[in-house]
């Protein structure tokens, strides 16, 4: 069974929004995952993906259900707002698990997490590079009692870069990811295409991953792909941002490796002249990189991937 419907909300700060849901159901018992995109309403990619998969899923080959929600931030997404959403200025994905008394944002967290997280086994949530980020794929998961799983997981999905976050103090808080990890849900929230247009290879990298990683659960027939050759586990995630508005000029793209003191761009004011050059601070990879050159201040320029180890089962 595959059916869509439109998600609604009894909160009074959620009036009017209106979630799209897909839900396959197979014939016989098996895990539920839970499928988001959309979390930031520009990453297309992810959203395209997301879509594009569920409408080919033959619940009849299905162990188990998938509940889909293809576009988390709807306002977000029809007002081309990245990052943020347009009622607060939050970024939903550090207001997980949510809080019913917040804005706005707080609050479709909290009924996302409630509704579609928590009831789940696993969580896969989709993302991308948003508007103005160009990005090397990765996946991402979080220190936890189920990272074993979910390391295994990230594996599955295929894409060459694995990043844990650790619980020291560093890690981004309030991600969908870090929440289901809290409630005991195995969670990884892969990452790939950007700059706000759909590509095909970015689509179908998700969909690949999404194929692959029900096959390694044991819903779907099929034998599992192994992970990539050279697939490496990210130890840190450092972000680099900047002190003063200005112009910000990479000179690093997404997948270069670079060395501690190398040169990873250059902000300049709007008079053109140089003010800072921005050095990585540790071996790494670029992870990221912010594609426009307007950035305020402490707005993030690019990131690196540190403490890089081979990724192992």
């Amino acid at each position: 069974m595959k059916q869509s419907r439109t998600l609604h909300f009894d909160a009074p700060l959620l009036s009017g929004v209106k979630l799209p849901v897909i839900e396959a159901r197979g014939p016989t018992d098996g895990p539920r995952v839970c499928l988001l995109a959309g979390i930031h309403g520009c990453e297309y990619s992810s959203i395209e993906a997301l879509t594009r998969f569920m409408r080919r899923l033959d619940p009849g080959q299905l162990r188990g259900s998938v509940v889909a929600a293809p576009i988390v931030s709807v306002t977000s997404f029809r007002a081309r707002s990245p990052f943020v959403t347009p009622e607060d200025g939050k970024n939903i994905n550090r207001c997980f698990p949510g809080d019913p008394g917040g804005t706005f944002s707080d609050v479709l967290a909290h009924h996302v997490f409630r509704e579609l997280i928590e009831p789940s086994d696993v969580l896969i949530d989709l993302h991308g590079g948003d508007m103005v980020e160009d990005l090397e794929p990765f996946t991402l998961y979080d220190e936890s009692p189920v990272q074993a799983e979910a390391h295994d997981l990230a594996l599955d999905y295929g894409l060459r870069y694995l990043i844990r976050s650790e619980r020291d103090g560093t890690a981004i808080g309030g991600t969908t990811s870090a929440a289901a990890a809290d409630a005991g849900i195995v969670a990884i929230l892969p990452e790939a295409g950007g700059c706000g247009v759909i590509t095909d290879e970015a689509v179908d990298a998700h969909m690949r991953g999404l194929e692959n990683s029900l096959r390694g659960l044991g819903m779907l027939p099929g034998d599992v792909a192994p992970a990539p050759a050279g697939a490496q586990l990210v130890r840190r995630f450092v972000w680099l941002r900047a002190a003063s508005e200005g112009w910000w000029e990479p000179r690093a793209r997404p997948g270069d490796r670079v060395s501690a003191g190398g040169e990873l761009g250059v902000l300049r004011d709007l008079h053109g002249e140089p003010f800072e050059t921005i050095l990585s601070p540790e071996d790494g990879v670029i992870l990221f990189v912010t594609s426009s050159p307007a950035v305020a201040v402490d707005g993030i320029l690019i990131a690196v991937g540190a403490g890089i180890e081979p990724a192992q089962r």
